[in-house]
């Protein structure tokens, strides 16, 4: 019976299950030993570590509620999904809460909530629908890439020029699922060409505007700035339309620049107050080695800002080494390809659309905070998916893992056969 009741409770495919238990002990470790900075100021040590399981069981259980609702009744949510994620863009963008100058989150019922967090979700869903709606023998019809534009559109667009990196990986996201939905090579590379002299020309514009000298997102925290008068400030520098539109331009600037400066710099004249989290990072990389300093042993945590959240993977290669950066990373990598597989048995499209593009959006973003980590990405504002210290980012992720695991339980499963990933397009709606 005992066994009966937890198969009942673990429904869905047991190898995801398995990379998400482990996923969620080494978050609970990893944040306990990189959150000190927070027990020391707070002067209580076990309220970060407990208030981080909390989060992790409210995700679990929203997780179990969410798999055992049948994939198919998924469609239903895509409206109402979509509405309240634009209307909730539209507030953060008018009165939304200030970090760096940025406008990324707003209070609902005394609840911090990232609106973008579930605007990506709402996106994948649709894009999801539209495709496998509109499928046919050679792949998806011409006039699903219009749809599938003007959908991304509305949302990249609200999102992009306060949180520039959660736009670029939703477009990178969209696009996947698109080539794996059949959408046509020309349309796809017309796209990436727009893309690509878009994106020349917000570079041109942000080194243009932005003034890298006044950014304030890595200032010293001696200097206690406010988010209000940080955001005060950033208008001030910023007049004009272009200025107006681009009020991110020092921070993105000053970003870029960091990243391509490949100046050498003598230690003694590093300036660690300036860029403490590329340096402490280093740092923490550079003591670690093949098993590493050992679980709650890190000696950067205590410098190197947001330990438990956006650099937290430099702590695990501190501590755990190069063993657990690539065990990590190998996890992100097994949820990807295990749910490719189970795309591949789904019978209709639409699931199989729905758990490739959640997948896409969690291992996208898991791989861009990783790389940040290690100096290949310029620094930018990305929690690693269900590890980093997080509220609702954290809960919405176990959501969609949810989803995964309901898509593993009852999609469809093909009778005859098997479907290769790159014909999942051929798949009938």
């Amino acid at each position: 019976m005992k066994n009966k009741s937890l198969g009942n409770l673990f429904k869905g495919d047991k190898v995801i299950w398995m990379v998400f238990f482990f996923l969620c002990i080494i978050s609970i470790i990893e944040v306990y030993s990189a959150s000190s900075s927070l027990s020391y100021t707070g002067g209580k040590y076990w309220d970060p570590i407990i208030y981080h399981c909390g989060i992790l069981l409210a995700g679990v259980v929203l997780m179990v509620v969410v798999l055992n609702i049948k994939c198919r009744y998924f469609k239903l949510f895509t409206p109402f999904a979509l509405a309240i994620s634009v209307l909730m863009l539209v507030w953060v963008l008018v009165a939304g809460q200030s970090t760096n100058g940025a406008s990324r989150w707003i209070n609902l019922l005394g609840i911090q909530f990232q609106p973008s967090e579930l605007a990506k979700g709402a996106l994948v869903l649709a894009v999801a629908q539209v495709l496998s709606a509109m499928q046919t023998d050679k792949g998806a019809d011409r006039k699903a890439f219009k749809y599938i534009l003007g959908l991304s559109g509305v949302i990249i667009g609200l999102i992009l020029f306060e949180n520039l990196s959660t736009a670029m990986l939703i477009g990178l996201t969209v696009i996947l699922m698109m080539f794996v939905g059949g959408v046509p090579f020309n349309q796809l590379g017309r796209l990436l060409g727009v893309i690509v002299l878009s994106g020349v020309f917000l570079l041109s514009m942000v080194m243009l505007v932005g003034d890298d000298k006044k950014a304030d997102d890595e200032l010293p925290a001696k200097q206690n700035l406010t988010e209000q008068s940080a955001a005060a400030r950033q208008e001030e520098r910023s007049p004009g339309f272009f200025g107006k539109t681009l009020h991110r331009a020092d921070t993105w600037k000053a970003r870029i620049k960091k990243f391509f400066d490949n100046e050498y710099v003598a230690p003694k004249d590093y300036d660690l107050d300036k860029d403490a989290q590329v340096a402490h990072a280093n740092i923490a990389i550079a003591s670690s080695d093949f098993v590493g300093r050992g679980p709650g042993n890190s000696n950067e945590r205590d410098f190197l800002s947001q330990a438990f959240s956006d650099f937290i993977y430099a702590i695990i290669i501190e501590e755990m080494g190069i063993l657990g950066a690539v065990g990590v990373a190998f996890l992100y990598i097994i949820l990807l390809f295990r749910t490719g597989i189970i795309a591949n048995r789904c019978e209709n499209s639409f699931p199989a659309f729905l758990a490739m593009g959640i997948a896409f959006l969690l291992v996208t973003q898991a791989l861009f905070n990783m790389l940040v980590a290690v100096g290949l990405a310029p620094v930018t504002g990305q929690p690693l998916p269900l590890i980093s210290k997080g509220g609702t980012s954290t809960i919405i992720n176990c959501v969609y893992i949810g989803v995964i695991l309901s898509v593993s339980r009852s999609a469809r499963k093909k009778k005859e056969g098997r479907t290769m990933p790159g014909e999942l397009s051929k798949t009938a709606a």
